[in-house]
């Protein structure tokens, strides 16, 4: 067969492929932009496995240090996962890490917080601008498999690599193809030969440093994005621009460079397409891979800055789709007082057609009341918005005012099998951790729900007395919930004390979920066993034993 024949059938299949990959592009982009509307001002619906969610809390897991984030107890006790899933439109793996780690670490300074609401709130003002930024962050994308700065990181541990096996395959390429003008019959042959090995070579040498071939697109990604976040020039962003753009002009060299490894554009076009499949007969990404480790390890310290820029900016676009998602939010004030909060008609973001409520204290306070009436919310929900005051500037709420804490909780412990420690030992270090930052001189806020309910009744409510009074003359304002209505007579002199009710009527039991002033007077725990169907007998009994015991300080033998 004549080689214009051949080379015929190559242009069809290129015209085709051309117009596969523009209907390609064009469908895609109109996806993404119908998919950036309808997320915006939303609840995202995107689904986590173990392995993504982990890599996600890389950044942080880098930057933190003890004493400035929210620990680990705490962070679970309010199932703060759930809050970041909620908050986390986002498109890009850096927008979510950044955002992850910001609600980890509260900050205790209003300039910082005020620059971040003056970027939050100048894009939930400006939908367009901020539809049009997701698009740039749609095109970084996400790396699900793993945390690019996770690898950023630990780029220094690769080493020296050499190029002599992929030149050899270049070099052997190059002269099949040379014979494919001489010998065609044989040139063809050798020409496939040579793709063939060349290609299954590639997999083999990309394979031991995939996840790091990864971080070097990423990187690419990154100085992309900030590029086309420039060109933009949302005065808004000035400041940022100003970063961004010194940053890629130190890293003007590395992008260069690491062009050859990957496409300058990251949206899947022909000319990407085509890329790739030179990349992989020709090997020269990988030997420019090999050649940039020193160049990027001499700028790692700019790839990091350039990383937490752009997840900052992207960060604060998706704390604004958040704003425009809530029934009402206000942006808390932080005054100087020593222990004090106060809020009105405040609400929990993962429940809806919430109950609010509303609270002004300058001491400790004690909540009663029976199981499912509304305490651990009402603590889950205090607790969450004064890390959300403290991270995003914005409380679910319509007014707050508090001080800058330390947040700290004590309320969803289990036993530790894996250390053999019993419910009551994790209970009691988790509230020796929250009394030693108070005696270290730290301004804290904490959460305790149900303090050393893994112990018997009498020695509960000696200790749990003197704990909740240490706590209530410390530099520090408390929340506690409990059944044991004798604490409430025994720190009425350092605990406000605060109720809810609940009503059993017509074999139901109704809760209103309202926080009322004073201690809890209803005794409703016996007649719940009637409400779920227990012989009136067990009722009847143990009401005359419970009423015996309030008479008569002791409880009936049974006869």
């Amino acid at each position: 067969m004549d080689i214009g024949v051949y080379f015929g059938i190559a242009a069809v299949v290129l015209v085709l492929f051309v117009y596969q990959s523009y209907k390609y592009n064009k469908e895609r982009k109109s996806k993404i932009l119908m998919n950036l509307l309808e997320s915006w001002g939303t609840r995202p619906t995107r689904e986590y496995d173990y392995d993504e969610f982990e890599n996600i809390t890389h950044y942080f897991k880098h930057l933190s240090t003890d004493g400035e984030v929210i620990d680990n107890i705490t962070w679970n006790d309010l199932d703060m996962d759930t809050i970041f899933m909620l908050l986390n439109n986002t498109n890009s793996s850096v927008g979510e890490e950044y955002l992850y780690n910001l609600l980890r670490t509260p900050v205790k300074d209003k300039h910082i917080l005020a620059e971040r609401d003056k970027l939050i709130s100048f894009f939930e003002n400006n939908k367009d601008i901020s539809i049009a930024l997701g698009k740039k962050f749609n095109d970084l994308g996400r790396t699900k498999k793993l945390s690019v700065y996770e690898y950023i990181t630990n780029i220094t541990s690769l080493g020296k690599r050499s190029n002599g096996k992929h030149i050899t395959g270049l070099l052997l390429l190059l002269a099949s193809i040379a014979l494919l003008f001489i010998f065609p019959p044989i040139g063809i042959v050798a020409v496939i030969a040579m793709i063939s090995i060349n290609v299954i070579t590639y997999y083999k040498f990309k394979a031991e440093i995939e996840n790091y071939f990864i971080c070097f697109k990423y990187i690419v990604g990154l100085i992309v994005t900030a590029d086309n976040i420039i060109d933009m020039n949302i005065p808004e962003l000035s400041e940022y621009n100003v970063k961004l753009k010194e940053l890629c002009r130190d890293l003007n060299g590395l992008k260069k460079g690491i062009g050859l490894i990957t496409s300058n554009n990251m949206t899947g076009s022909l000319a990407e397409i085509i890329g790739d499949y030179i990349r992989m007969i020709t090997h020269i990404d990988l030997m420019k891979f090999n050649s940039m480790l020193g160049q990027t390890i001499e700028r790692l310290d700019k790839v990091h800055a350039l990383y937490e820029v752009i997840g900052c900016i992207e960060a604060m676009k998706a704390i604004a789709s958040f704003r425009v998602m809530l029934p009402y939010y206000t942006v808390p004030v932080l005054v100087s007082k020593n222990v004090s909060l106060s809020f009105k008609e405040i609400y929990h973001p993962m429940i809806d057609n919430p109950v609010a409520n509303s609270l002004h204290e300058t001491k400790c306070v004690l909540l009663t009341g029976s199981n499912a009436s509304g305490k651990s919310t009402f603590l889950k929900t205090v607790a969450i918005n004064a890390i959300l005051a403290q991270t995003i500037y914005t409380c679910l709420a319509k007014e707050y005012v508090t001080p800058f804490y330390d947040i700290y909780s004590s309320m969803a412990l289990r036993d530790d099998l894996e250390n053999n420690e019993s419910y009551y030992i994790v209970e009691i270090k988790s509230l020796k951790r929250i009394l030693d930052k108070v005696q270290n001189g730290n301004h804290v806020l904490c959460f305790v729900d149900e303090v050393l309910r893994g112990t018997n009744t009498i020695e509960r409510i000696a200790a749990s007395s003197r704990i909740l009074k240490l706590l209530a003359e410390s530099d520090i304002m408390c929340f506690a919930a409990t059944h044991d209505i004798e604490l409430t007579h025994i720190l009425k002199n350092y605990f406000s004390n605060y109720h809810f009710q609940e009503e059993v009527k017509d074999n139901d039991v109704l809760f209103n979920y309202r926080l009322y002033t004073g201690r809890a007077v209803s005794r409703n725990a016996i007649k719940l066993l009637g409400v779920m169907g227990y012989d009136d007998d067990i009722i009847n009994s143990a009401e005359d034993a419970a009423n015996n015991f309030l008479t008569n300080g002791n409880w009936k033998n049974f006869s």
